[in-house]
């Protein structure tokens, strides 16, 4: 009885502990000053991650990734496990209310705790019940509330309230049991991190270990909007689509009618890989980061010569395209992706996210359903064989073959996940629900959310003044109204119930579910 009286503490780990060798996240590379990367130095309050490569151009025939691998031993493995993980962007989070997230396979609920001022990671799951405490609220008191029984937990997971707990009974809160497992949590680069291990020894990990951090996302010189959407293919083929997307968003060099790449790795090993290409570098942080940064090329100037202080701002053009693919689930993965650039900066401070979203969101639908089913086809075959099944001799590929051999030298060829999961994949669903934007993407996104709203009742306001027209129209007497105004109250009767009609196609086309048909392309 007195142990079942001791106070709260940390729930007991959930998931197998492994020790802990390497404290910091450091990618061994070399710096060299022809780099396109600034310097990035290693600090105890933020963690920052060597970048600097070669220049060189690759000239390898054929295999772009085999020449540079590094030897390394075989116990040398990437763990799944002891890495922090991406929740949600913080702009697309609302401290009023918990929000339930899968990443890795945990069920997490993310809230914002207000008396502590910061942002909490909970498992999803209350002690009483085992009811999703994201189904919950937040009280009064800023308190997480199980909207099933109404038990109330702080920022660390203690119980401070049990409302069917008689006042002058045993304190039940204080229980050992009655406490709901927290994750270590940060914030960098404006993004949520947890790290998936509730065992007391990680409850310090960020001084030991932080996210991959990425400058340019802190620079304030720097454009710096995000998105997110779940993807229905696994964190395998959203990193080998990460590595072709980023042409994609620029040209499409590698796709039909385009030209060769010239593309090579080189450096891989457990800490991920450094690429060069003509246009810049490309790099892989384990396990979710994917990011390419280079120059953009300056303006052809058509009036004049410009100023040698134009011309040195024009030579320091940067783009970056970041890709961070979290693992959700066998078959399912999540996406948050940035394109930070230094330069028309004041364009993303006009325009509304959520046209952005737009195009990004249609690539990202161009391969959704061949990556889907590539997927599954790459499951049967077994993910080992990738490289022997698919024939690539190109350099373009040298970054989706590089992160292949990394996946299957260091990493155990997939996701370990820390829950028990069907070795299968799930069955492909219908087009609409594989391709859904709604659910896969707008009710993630603060700006989106906000842009059909204001969109449907648009589009309600063009069907009540055409209606409001048609009926005037029809209960003025002829003789009470010229001609002119009734001309005028039907042209605006037509204009307005086509613009509502186009206005729904759009909202269904951009927000709910495009077909995106290559052939008609």
């Amino acid at each position: 009885m007195e142990a079942a009286l001791r106070p709260c503490s940390l729930v007991p780990p959930r998931l197998p502990t492994i020790p802990f060798e390497k404290p910091i996240l450091r990618l061994p590379f070399n710096s060299i000053p022809t780099s396109i990367f600034r310097p990035i130095r290693q600090c105890t309050s933020r963690s920052k991650v060597s970048t600097a490569v070669s220049s060189t151009v690759s000239t390898e025939p054929i295999n772009p990734v085999e020449p540079d691998v590094q030897n390394h031993s075989q116990e040398e493995k990437f763990n799944w496990l002891l890495q922090w993980y991406p929740v949600m962007p913080v702009c697309d989070l609302d401290k009023r209310i918990p929000l339930a997230k899968k990443v890795i396979g945990l069920d997490v609920v993310v809230w914002w705790d207000r008396n502590e001022n910061s942002w909490k990671v909970f498992d999803d799951m209350c002690p009483h019940r085992l009811a999703p405490l994201s189904e919950g609220r937040i009280d009064q008191w800023g308190r997480l509330q199980c909207v099933y029984h109404g038990w109330c937990f702080n920022g660390s997971g203690d119980c401070k309230f049990i409302p069917q707990a008689p006042p002058d009974g045993p304190p039940f809160h204080t229980f050992k049991k009655a406490c709901v497992s927290v994750y270590p949590t940060t914030v960098q680069n404006d993004i949520v991190w947890f790290w998936p291990n509730t065992d007391p020894q990680y409850k310090d990990i960020l001084m030991k270990k932080q996210p991959p951090y990425i400058p340019e996302l802190d620079d304030p010189s720097y454009t710096r909007l995000m998105g997110n959407r779940d993807i229905s293919y696994g964190r395998q083929s959203s990193e080998v689509h990460m590595t072709e997307t980023r042409v994609a968003f620029t040209v499409k060099a590698d796709r039909e009618g385009g030209r060769p790449l010239e593309m090579k790795i080189e450096k891989l090993d457990q800490s991920g890989f450094i690429g060069k290409q003509e246009w810049g570098t490309n790099k892989f942080i384990p396990p979710c980061v994917f990011y390419a940064c280079g120059q953009v090329p300056p303006m052809e100037k058509t009036n004049g010569s410009a100023s040698s202080a134009e011309t040195k701002k024009e030579a320091q053009r940067r783009m970056l395209l970041i890709f961070i693919c979290i693992p959700v689930s066998p078959g399912y993965s999540r996406l948050i992706w940035a394109f930070p650039r230094n330069f028309g900066v004041w364009i993303d401070r006009v325009v509304p996210r959520w046209i952005f979203h737009l195009g990004q969101n249609l690539i990202l639908d161009s391969d959704l359903y061949l990556l889907h089913v590539s997927e599954h086809k790459i499951m049967d075959i077994g993910p080992s064989n990738w490289l022997k099944a698919c024939f690539v001799p190109t350099k373009s590929d040298a970054c989706v073959v590089g992160f292949r051999k990394w996946l299957n030298k260091y990493a155990g060829g997939q996701v370990n996940w820390p829950t028990k999961f069907r070795s299968s994949l799930p069955p492909t669903p219908p087009r609409e629900q594989l391709m859904d934007r709604y659910w896969s993407h707008v009710v993630n996104c603060s700006s989106c959310r906000v842009a059909i709203k204001g969109l449907n009742a648009l589009e309600i306001v063009l069907q009540v003044v055409s209606v409001a027209a048609v009926g005037i129209l029809a209960a003025t007497k002829q003789s009470l109204m010229s001609v002119s105004a009734r001309t005028a109250l039907v042209f605006m009767a037509v204009i307005c119930f086509a613009a509502s009609r186009w206005l729904s196609h759009f909202i269904y086309k951009n927000f709910h579910f495009h077909d995106y048909n290559h052939a008609l392309r």
